[in-house]
């Protein structure tokens, strides 16, 4: 478990590809378990320790998770992360490379109406409004070309689930090992090449702002494609 950023009352942890962020159905044992038993042994705490998850990533990906230490701490960082004030989000995406050419740096906005089918957990993408679908927005750039993939950065401006893959797949730039959403091969360690590379919010108690970033995952691929 590596720890990217703590203090009294948050910890931030880079989260490795195949952790799950919290305990679920499969019975494996969770990335918020490490955390405690870290901050048990560290801090010599006695009994239980109290530890807040605040946000979640898929199981496949990788990067920064936050975690409250404190109750006064994880009441503000719910609230400023359902309402997705002060707080910024940046992910960096390996993709296929569509038909054309995207100029390196500039921006574009995407806008979709995801639906979900629970059994398959999977999302699905719509160009108009459909019976239970919800509203998805996000922003990406590419940052560098490959040869048969590019690198992007990606700002979510809605939070749905699945929706950076979903959205991403829809219009050809699917996720590097996402068999879900149409790649064409997995990666060797069943990865996909989906990074939660930065985040940057006002600390809940001292209200300095927090910056952080994930180190790139232990691949050729992200170093020949990282500036």
């Amino acid at each position: 478990m590596e720890v990217i950023y703590e203090d009294n009352h948050i910890i931030i942890v880079n989260k490795q590809s195949g952790e799950i962020v919290q305990g679920d159905k499969t019975g494996d044992r969770p990335l918020s378990d490490l955390v405690k038993d870290y901050i048990k042994e560290k801090y010599c705490k006695p009994g239980a320790v109290f530890l807040g998850v605040v946000h979640r990533l898929d199981r496949p990906v990788s990067g920064l998770v936050v975690f409250a230490r404190t109750s006064k701490a994880l009441t503000r960082l719910n609230k400023m992360f359902a309402e997705r004030s002060q707080v910024h989000k940046t992910y960096w995406a390996i993709v296929e490379r569509k038909t054309g050419e995207e100029t390196i740096g500039d921006w574009h906005e995407l806008t979709h109406w995801l639906t979900r089918n629970e059994r398959q957990n999977k999302a699905y993408a719509h160009d108009h409004e459909v019976t239970g679908s919800k509203r998805a927005v996000l922003r990406y750039r590419i940052i560098s070309h490959g040869e048969h993939y590019d690198l992007l950065e990606i700002e979510l401006l809605t939070g749905r689930h699945h929706q950076i893959r979903c959205q991403l797949s829809a219009i050809g730039h699917t996720i590097r090992g996402d068999l879900k959403y149409g790649a064409r091969r997995s990666n060797p360690d069943g990865s996909i090449s989906l990074l939660a590379r930065h985040i940057e919010f006002v600390h809940p108690v001292s209200h300095e702002t927090i910056a952080a970033e994930a180190p790139l995952p232990n691949d050729p691929l992200w170093a020949a494609l990282a500036p």
